[in-house]
């Protein structure tokens, strides 16, 4: 079954919506990608606008920025130790924006949109 992106078929006050058209394509969506801890792989997309969107299904390293020496480098990842997003994603090890990661650094909290943009950027926060 597709997953659609368009309003609910139900207001706020529970009333029904009266359909004014059918669904469209561009309403549609697509499963969440779940970017896991393990070895790098990545999914390239065909998007609206032949657009190409890199979904990241698998990382070990992560671009890291220090803020106290303004640098970036790459680092390993170890596991993930919260997730704002959903308190599962800890224990199966699934890496989403806000995500905070153990590095061979120190603690760091991602930045970036794994599952969208293709890479995991984060920034150094212990």
């Amino acid at each position: 079954m597709a997953l659609s992106q368009s309003r609910p078929r139900r207001k706020q006050t529970g009333a029904r919506y009266v359909a004014y058209r059918k669904k469209k394509l561009y309403e549609l969506g697509r499963e969440p990608s779940f970017t896991k801890l393990g070895k790098k792989r990545m999914q390239v997309l065909r998007v609206r606008g032949a657009n190409r969107k890199l979904r990241l299904l698998g990382a070990d390293s992560a671009n890291l920025f220090d803020p106290k020496t303004k640098s970036f480098r790459q680092v390993k990842i170890k596991t993930i130790t919260d997730n704002p997003a959903n308190r599962h994603f800890v224990r199966r090890n699934i890496m989403t924006k806000g995500s905070v990661i153990d590095t061979e650094a120190g603690k760091a909290r991602i930045t970036s949109r794994p599952g969208q943009d293709g890479v995991v950027n984060a920034v150094l926060i212990s």
